[in-house]
């Protein structure tokens, strides 16, 4: 049985070398906390909330995340697709997920907020209903996924090839759409 760990706050902490105790957080904050490169793996977290955090090419293997917010925090490589997908359930503010994988997941009416998301690989991933408000998307990887109704009216720097994602009822502004057109290689003129 894992230890339960309730109400608690862990405040500039640092899990790079010495890993987080194995245990249930429910309700807990974690305000910049080092994690990076470090052992986050089979660890639950349950209406947890991450502020300032650095956890960075963190192992996450088997990791429970739900109801878990993540704000100022950098999040570079992180494998989500390891993760345990069972009530899966996270949204990002503000963060860096440049790297990151969330190939294969059912993220519907997933939430980024203002994030740096190079190069992030959402492969086969189902996003939809998503919302992806004023992110910067560059280079992502979208193919093979389902991004039918979300978001995007705001996202900067994406290119998504309608012909390879299921897009239907997707939302775009006049502003955004060359990143529909580049694989066209169209010249767009204001």
């Amino acid at each position: 049985m894992e230890k339960l760990i309730l109400d608690q706050t862990f405040k500039g902490q640092n899990y790079t070398a010495t890993r987080l105790p194995r245990a249930e957080y429910e309700n807990c904050i974690f305000e910049s906390c080092d994690f990076s490169k470090g052992y986050v793996d089979n660890q639950t977290f349950l209406e947890c909330e991450f502020i300032d955090c650095n956890l960075s090419n963190a192992n996450v293997v088997n990791t429970t995340f739900k109801d878990v917010k993540f704000s100022h925090c950098k999040l570079m490589g992180l494998a989500f697709n390891t993760c345990n997908t069972f009530l899966m359930d996270f949204s990002f503010f503000d963060c860096n997920l440049s790297f990151s994988l969330f190939t294969d997941l059912k993220l519907m009416n997933q939430v980024f907020v203002s994030c740096k998301m190079e190069e992030v690989d959402f492969g086969d991933c189902d996003l939809s209903k998503s919302k992806f408000d004023e992110c910067n998307l560059e280079r992502a990887i979208f193919s093979r996924t389902n991004l039918e109704k979300s978001d995007f009216s705001s996202a900067i720097n994406f290119s998504i090839d309608p012909d390879n994602n299921s897009m239907s009822g997707a939302i775009f502004s006049k502003d955004n759409l060359t990143g529909l057109l580049q694989k066209h290689k169209l010249k767009i003129l204001n």
